[in-house]
């Protein structure tokens, strides 16, 4: 197999790791692409003013495919490779683009958000697990993080491109925004074609020439002796060889024991990543300021433009300090604090608010009278965003594509994504109802998702930061299912000597065999 790629960009991991994270912002792109439109006039008219349940399978039909494009990856991406899959992802992602910016009515549109939606989860499950395994485990984390980071500056700046075109009368007040959505795809699709593939699917696939030059690469100027190189290259052979060992890829494999819990894992994180609340702040943020009083479509634009500013910055220092920080306090903290927030919200909105039926096809519980109750369910509604940024949201993404064994790890994230999405998909559909009908109690009921989420990464969530992919598998094997705490802080730690001396002497012992 021939590599490919530009030396010159591999021999930087954050710019290797950072590119391919474009992928991650056509879903950013997308969330925003429906919020900033909920109240444009031009848009209702054109899609026959949506109520509640319409407006939900609208917004709904991106993660229904995302759900789709993640499953697919499981098989994918190990027939074809992590970097091919992300450039077709980025093609599949233009396809959608253009057929939303051209639709008709309400069917065209779910269309286009349906194949936009398979190319952001085909992008979502591979841009996370070759970033995993392209990067060296003291900036693993910084470099998955990033992924979440792309998510949050697509939200923003499509949310702008919005506000900005807000100021246009008539429908090419949404479709230039929704028609600019292709521009990041292609320069993706184009641009990955200078970049390596993943040096563990390489070696996976019979291509170890390639994948030691390309670790070499990665990690030491093109220095194939340097010690973290060979480290890296003896754990993925001897991890690749051992699970040869087990017979041929199956889904079978998530079941064995061992790997069925952490499929447990990387799944219930992705699903508690949606049922935290999150959903409510991106998609429909237009719609809890409007409960909460905050009147006028531009006043509304505005305070929720800040609070996709404060998801950008606020995602920084988790990006710096998440191999320092680690994993599990990062989402213990994150739950909580997100808890306490949508909490105090909806104790504000129960206690000052009442339901506005003067539009029955859409009520509306809402606020008037009470400017500062507005104010500070505005500014807890920026805590719990930052709250989000700095811990839940990059986590999120990490944990689920570092845990896995080789052999299933596309299998494995792939459905981990995938619930992401199926929740993403299911909230999608029941939020707007959800406020309609039963309003501020909305608010509590993703609080207490947030404390049992909080609780069951305390009991059942190991910590895995600054440790290689392979030196992982040692973590999961001290057991501790229930007590996640106790895992030894220095599991799975070795000497690159020793790993080496392990690697030379099944070289040797192989070679001599085949002189016999």
């Amino acid at each position: 197999m021939s590599t490919s790629y530009s030396a010159a960009i591999a021999s930087n991991p954050y710019i290797v790791g950072s590119f391919a994270c474009i992928g991650g912002g056509l879903f950013g792109l997308d969330i925003s692409s429906m919020s900033g439109v909920l109240d444009n006039p031009s848009y209702l008219q054109q899609f026959n003013h949506p109520t509640a349940g319409p407006q939900g399978a609208i917004v709904a039909a991106m993660p229904a495919g995302s759900l789709v494009g993640a499953l697919a990856v499981s098989k994918l991406a190990d027939l074809f490779g992590r970097k091919k899959i992300i450039i077709l992802s980025g093609w599949v992602w233009v396809v959608g683009a253009v057929l939303q910016c051209a639709a008709q009515n309400r069917a065209m549109l779910v269309v286009g958000r349906i194949i936009a939606g398979m190319a952001v989860g085909m992008a979502s499950t591979t841009v996370p697990l070759y970033q995993s395994e392209i990067a060296a485990p003291n900036i693993r984390g910084r470099l998955v993080s990033l992924q979440q980071w792309s998510i949050t500056w697509g939200i923003m700046i499509q949310y702008f491109i919005q506000f900005g075109c807000s100021y246009i009368d008539g429908k090419a007040s949404f479709r230039i925004p929704w028609g600019l959505q292709a521009i990041p795809a292609i320069i993706l699709s184009i641009g990955m074609s200078w970049f390596p593939e993943s040096p563990r699917w390489l070696i996976d696939n019979g291509f170890e020439t390639d994948a030691l030059q390309i670790l070499a690469d990665l990690h030491a100027d093109g220095d194939k002796s340097n010690d973290l190189v060979r480290l890296e290259y003896a754990e993925i052979r001897n991890q690749v060889a051992f699970e040869r060992t087990e017979g041929a890829k199956s889904f079978k494999d998530l079941l064995k024991p061992g790997v069925f819990r952490r499929v447990g894992l990387g799944m219930s994180l992705q699903a508690w990543s949606q049922l935290c609340g999150m959903n409510i702040m991106m998609y429909y943020i237009t719609y809890v300021f409007q409960g909460a009083g905050l009147s006028g479509r531009r006043g509304n634009l505005i305070a929720s433009s800040v609070q996709y500013v404060l998801n950008v910055v606020f995602t920084i220092p988790a990006i710096i300090y998440i191999d320092k920080w680690g994993r599990r306090p990062m989402m213990i903290s994150g739950f909580s604090l997100m808890a306490v927030w949508l909490f105090l919200v909806g104790g504000l909105q129960g206690g000052f608010g009442h339901w506005d039926r003067s539009d029955p096809a859409n009520p509306v519980w809402i606020i008037t009278g009470h400017d500062a109750v507005t104010k500070l369910i505005i500014v807890f509604s920026y805590f719990f965003v930052c709250s989000f940024a700095i811990t839940i949201g990059p986590t999120s993404w990490t944990y689920p594509a570092e845990i896995f064994p080789m052999k299933v790890r596309a299998k494995a994230v792939s459905l981990s994504t995938a619930s992401n999405w199926a929740f993403n998909t299911a909230l999608a559909f029941a939020v707007p109802p959800g406020l309609a009908n039963i309003g501020f109690v909305t608010y509590f009921i993703f609080g207490i998702f947030n404390i049992v989420a909080a609780i069951h990464i305390i009991f059942m969530f190991p910590e895995t930061a600054g440790r290689t992919l392979e030196e992982i598998e040692d973590v999961f094997s001290q057991g501790h299912i229930f007590t996640a705490w106790r895992v030894d802080v220095n599991a799975g730690r070795k000497d690159p000597a020793d790993v080496k001396i392990k690697d030379y002497d099944a070289d040797e012992k192989d070679h001599d065999s085949k002189q016999v």
